[in-house]
């Protein structure tokens, strides 16, 4: 059956309630403006990998010159990244590394590993990031950014993620970054709705400083 999808409003009622420093966070941040862009998983972790260690601008020059080398497609299927040479893909600005992660999500896709994304939304959170760490190149923290920002999943918290312990930190007047564990078990508060918590902890290192 599908899983929990996001409920704004009532996720943030409820971090409100339970937690007075992130309260004064979302006071301060506005509302929430998270918004899910559902894609087939294999397309979002072909982006994923791409953008890679490069800033954005950087990826999308590389990714235009990827889906130009499959004309008229407007995206490379598996099949196609497979019987296309290193030296084409090469050419659109891929690394070597970058090409077999991609040709290692490829061949998984068309066995299945990597499921359709109506296949996508009936697992559980840890199921997803079991099957899909199995890609080469993708990490846990790639993926739980595809359960956030793809599939809407409502509790997601990316511990490891640096952004979210330096939002933690100001949130909550800390000078030094908690540790993912430090993070993990003060998250427990958060529970159902982490993703909010983690979106608004981004946000917080956006909002001006108090003093």
């Amino acid at each position: 059956m599908p899983r929990p999808q996001l409920d704004l409003p009532g996720a943030v009622h409820a971090l409100r309630s339970a937690d007075p420093s992130l309260d004064r966070v979302i006071a301060a941040v506005g509302p929430c403006t998270l918004a899910p862009a559902p894609c087939h998983p294999y397309r979002a972790l072909f982006e994923a990998i791409v953008h890679q260690q490069l800033s954005g601008a950087a990826a999308g020059t590389i990714l235009r010159r990827v889906r130009a080398t499959f004309p008229p497609r407007r995206f490379p299927r598996p099949a196609d990244v497979l019987a296309t040479p290193q030296p084409r893909l090469r050419a659109a600005g891929l690394s070597r590394q970058k090409i077999a992660a991609i040709r290692d999500l490829a061949a998984r896709t068309l066995d299945g590993t990597v499921p359709r994304l109506e296949r996508l939304r009936r697992m559980e959170d840890q199921e997803i990031v079991e099957r899909l760490t199995a890609v080469r190149g993708v990490g846990r923290w790639t993926v739980e950014m595809l359960l956030m920002f793809r599939l809407g999943r409502p509790d997601i918290l990316p511990i490891d993620d640096l952004g979210i312990r330096k939002g933690f930190a100001r949130a909550f007047g800390r000078r030094t970054l908690p540790t993912p564990a430090q993070l993990l078990r003060h998250g427990e508060r958060w529970r159902p709705h982490r993703t909010i918590a983690s979106w608004y902890l981004w946000r917080v290192l956006d909002a001006p400083d108090d003093d």
